[in-house]
Parts: C-alpha cells; structure tokens; sequence
C-alpha cells in the first residue's frame, strides 16, 4: 500500500482517544502482507499495538500513535473524510501523525523490497497518546521487559519539522509539572479586615514571587525553563466577605538542570516562608506529566541528520523545544529522536499535510533504514 492511500485510510477511523474506531486493524493487516509478527496489546480503555519483523540485532524502532484530539469546530470539510484537494490532505491526524505512520510502513515496504535486512523492524503504536498516555506505550514497554525484548534505537513519528520534513530533529524535551496552590485563611467582614486572615495577597506574593524567578539561562541544548500560571481563582461573588481561601494553577517547563523533586522543593520552600510570615496555611500538590531529557548527539543522531541531508540537501536543526511525546518514555530504553512532518496544522481545525511531503518524509525514512542496517550505530 502506498504511503498517501495508508494515510487516509488510518484517518477515516475517527480514532478519538481513547477509541480505537478500526484504525489499529487497517495498520495490522498491512503488516502482516509484510510478514510482521503482532501483538495487540489492551490496557485499561486503550488498544495498542507492537509487530516486529526479525529477531535479529540490531533492533529499529517505530513508534507512535493513532489516536487523535477531538476534531473541535471550524471545519470547512468532513475531519474524517481524509479528502485530498489540490495536493494537500485534510483530515484529523493527517499531520499528528497517521502520515508518518503510513510513511515508515511504505519505507519498510520498500527496503524488504530488496530483502529482509539483518536485524529487526518494530512498531510500537499505542491509542493514549493524547490522553493520559498511562495505558499506551508505557505499558508496552513494561511488557516487552517481561519478555525480554531489547530495542537499540527508536524514532518516533511526531511532526518536528518546521518548514518541510526533516528540517527539525528533537533529540530530547523539557519536562513538564503542573502545579496547584491553595492558599486557606479565614474569612471576614470586608469591614473588620483585622478580624479575618485574607489569602488574596499571600496568594499574590507567592505568584509574583514564583513568576519573577529565573530558573535558569538554559543549557547546550534546551532553552531556558519557564514558569507559567493558568489561573487564579477565588470564587467569590460577594463584594463585602474576604473570602476563606484563594486559589492558583500553574505549569513549570523544565531543562536537564532540574529534576521534578528539586522543582518542587523549592515551590514548597517559597510557599511554606510565605505561609510562616503570614499566618495563613498554603498547601501545593503537583504532577510531573515528564521529565526532561536528552539524546546526546553521537552516532545515532549523525546518521539521521546525514541521511536527511542526503534526501533534503540541508542538515537538520537539533531541537528539543515544544510540549511532551511518548520518547519521554522511550529514552530509558533505548537512544530516541523524534522525526516526522511539520506541525503547524496539528490540533487545528482543517489539519493538513501536503502529499509530497508524506512522499519526501517517505523516502527520508527509507533510506534511514537503508543506511542503519547498512552500518548499524551500536
């Protein structure tokens, strides 16, 4: 199957996370016409699938996932329909990522072409990865490790690139926490203030306290951390009552400067000085949703940007900007970079790719499993 009629057959399943709708059996019956051993592998709500060609070492790695965000509103065609007008397809998932999908699928089909290569070809496809991404590829792994089985290199098929495939490689990303603060004092009579403890300016202190902060200038290959409130909410609505409690949310982005404990102790230091200087108690919960990591540049990430520069003329971009992916997970396994389309549609009303950059993220892709089995970077 070619790689645009893989495309648009995986995004005519309106594969909503956590719903499968089809799109996992449109991908398994192609590979196995391909001779792929699978798995299909359910956790909690979600399908997933792992096939692997081979037994051998070294062992390449595909991974990503079929699942798809909400279509939304503001559509001018069906988001399912997988229409192609004018040399561009349309439809939820054609950039995020059912094209790179159907792309590396039609680059194996090519390489076995000439023979079964020595070594092994896997996907690892998962249905969470726009959810809680707690049933998807985590929970993969963990069954590969049961049984044993090793994976040396992965790319996953999230659409880096900025301008044209290959452009932008991520060799890593920042790590993420959401944080949530509850400032408790007690309430009173607007007019008797010295009778109540007010937690609207404790709570101001600590959110310009926190936002002023610089957390670092940033490293070799991350920029620097940032801290972002979401909001803050008291919730009343009478204009005479000094509320009983105040609230705030807030996210940290994070470098390979910081771990998510040190993170949070120093919120939790700042919040508990507060606190002791104001009377009122002030409690912090947070999730780490990620933490931050890196894919030192080495052999691995040479022969991708080597193979790029051979189908696109320029060398890629090293990058590890952006918001979380499943290599968050990978990278203790194995060495992982993200290489895919480019994502300027993703997530918005009438996402789209052009289909001669499936065809060129294709070829990309081929000539990497040419070139890694060819001269394996272990």
């Amino acid at each position: 199957m070619e790689a645009l009629d893989l495309a648009r057959a995986l995004i005519r399943r309106a594969s909503v996370t956590p719903a499968d709708a089809g799109a996992l059996d449109v991908l398994e019956a192609v590979l196995k016409e391909l001779g792929f051993t699978r798995h299909r592998l359910r956790f909690g709500e979600v399908d997933n699938l792992y096939a692997r060609l081979g037994t051998e070492k070294p062992h390449f790695c595909f991974a990503g996932h079929t699942d798809v965000v909400p279509a939304g509103e503001g559509w001018t065609r069906d988001p399912f329909s997988a229409e192609v007008k004018d040399g561009v397809l349309y439809g939820r998932g054609a950039a995020d990522m059912k094209s790179a999908i159907a792309a590396f699928v039609a680059a194996v089909t090519r390489l076995l072409a000439s023979g079964q290569p020595k070594g092994s070809i896997s996907f690892l496809i998962t249905g969470d990865e726009e959810g809680m991404a707690t049933d998807g590829t985590v929970k993969v792994l963990e069954w590969l490790k049961a049984r044993g089985e090793t994976i040396d290199h992965c790319v996953v098929g999230e659409p880096t690139s900025v301008a044209r495939a290959g452009d932008t490689l991520k060799i890593g990303r920042r790590g993420s926490i959401n944080f949530q603060v509850t400032v408790a004092g007690v309430q009173g009579h607007v007019g008797y203030p010295q009778k109540a403890k007010n937690p609207i300016p404790v709570l101001a202190e600590l959110v310009t306290q926190l936002a002023n902060h610089k957390l670092d200038k940033g490293t070799d290959h991350f920029d620097p951390s940032t801290l972002a409130f979401t909001t803050i909410d008291v919730g009343n609505p009478a204009t005479n009552v000094i509320p009983a409690g105040a609230r705030a949310a807030f996210n940290i982005r994070f470098n390979d400067r910081h771990t998510p404990e040190s993170l949070t102790g120093w919120v939790r230091d700042r919040a508990d000085q507060i606190a002791r200087q104001s009377g009122c108690e002030i409690s912090i919960s947070a999730k780490t949703s990620g933490i931050a990591f890196l894919t030192q540049p080495g052999k691995f990430t040479q022969l991708i940007s080597d193979t790029v520069a051979g189908i696109t003329g320029q060398a890629p971009l090293f990058s590890t900007s952006g918001g979380t992916s499943d290599a968050r997970f990978i990278k203790s396994v194995c060495p992982v970079v993200e290489l895919g389309l480019v994502g300027a549609t993703m997530h918005k009303s009438d996402e789209c790719v052009p289909v001669t950059e499936i065809t060129a993220l294709t070829d990309i892709y081929a000539a990497l499993l040419a070139a890694y089995f060819a001269k394996p970077p272990l």
